[in-house]
């Protein structure tokens, strides 16, 4: 099977902090599968490091107002364009992420709290039929 993965499990250092999250467990199913790396922010143009950003009313932004919700649609729609590409049904996604969060994502006013809802790409691969995981599940 190919699976899509949020870069930052995989031990790449392209989270907002260029820090990376790596999960053994997702890494390890490289065993019997294909993982194809994605970070929608990256994809959208956005540079690592970078300020961290929430969604609010719909709209991604920085804690001072800055809005990158438009860089946010573009990586989502490359990380579309790349499950389909590679005929993924199955994508693994870094939970709470403006971009790869899943079920629940902060809410916008920097205070760590978290709400129901997804990132700008997690949404736009569900809303195509690909299957969304995150390393909560494994």
């Amino acid at each position: 099977m190919t699976i899509l993965v949020s870069a930052c499990l995989l031990s790449i250092g392209c989270r907002y902090d260029g820090k990376v999250k790596e999960c053994p467990q997702i890494l390890a199913l490289a065993k019997d599968n294909i993982l194809i790396p994605v970070c929608p922010e990256q994809l959208g143009g956005r540079p690592t490091p970078r300020n961290p950003v929430e969604i609010l009313n719909g709209k991604v932004v920085e804690k001072n107002g800055a809005d990158h919700t438009e860089e946010f649609k573009k990586g989502a729609e490359y990380v579309l364009k790349t499950a389909l590409l590679n005929n993924c049904h199955l994508a693994i996604l870094k939970s709470k992420s403006p971009s790869c969060g899943f079920g629940k994502i902060y809410d916008g006013t920097f205070s760590k709290t978290l709400v129901d809802g997804n990132g700008i790409a997690a949404q736009l691969l569900i809303d195509n039929g690909i299957e969304i995981k995150t390393e909560n599940d494994f």
